[in-house]
């Protein structure tokens, strides 16, 4: 989304699970995992350092180290949030779900408390970070996932309709493909 959003064109290989699965692909990946994200010379497999480098690139880490530091703060609050929305995902998703779904406002609370006071409607300064476009996609997971989180939170709800109106983003939000990639590598969502 950040590379949309920037006018930055991503060919994307997704790759199927029967591919992965015959080892080829996991050998030749620096950690056996994906996703590979290739900038030039420069290849990368953490998602995080891949943010972090095209946050750096597109000018969506803050304009002094001190919101840099903030937006590192809020990307990792957010992947705390994304770990246990993947365990939800992959190894409790049956069982799991209601009481997930039922606890998720209290993890949503601390975002909604930033963003109800931020006067730019981002997470840290008057600017997008990468931190932003990592909750917005985080939170359109959620709304597939429980329908109805975002209902008692005004702020997040805003911050979602902002994100999904920026130009770019709607484009790509609305564009065919984008909307035949699976949520999740098992289907669930």
């Amino acid at each position: 989304m950040m590379l949309a959003d920037n006018g930055q064109q991503l060919k994307e290989n997704v790759v199927s699970i029967e591919e992965w699965m015959k080892g080829d692909l996991k050998g030749s990946c620096l950690f056996g995992q994906l996703p590979k994200f290739e900038d030039g010379d420069l290849v990368l497999y953490q998602s995080n350092a891949m943010l972090r480098h095209l946050g750096r690139k597109h000018g969506a880490y803050g304009k002094k180290d001190c919101e840099a530091s903030l937006i590192d703060m809020m990307n990792d609050s957010v992947e705390d949030l994304r770990l246990k929305y993947i365990k939800l995902i992959y190894q409790e998703y049956e069982t799991g779900k209601e009481a997930y779904c039922k606890d998720l406002p209290n993890h949503l609370k601390p975002f909604e408390s930033i963003l109800s006071k931020s006067k730019s409607g981002f997470l840290v300064g008057d600017q997008i970070s990468f931190a932003d476009y990592n909750l917005f996609d985080l939170l359109l997971n959620h709304k597939v996932l429980c329908s109805a989180s975002l209902d008692s939170f005004p702020a997040l709800k805003s911050y979602v309709d902002k994100m999904a109106a920026r130009p770019k983003i709607k484009a790509l939000l609305e564009c065919e493909n984008f909307k035949k990639l699976p949520i999740n590598g098992n289907g669930k969502q």
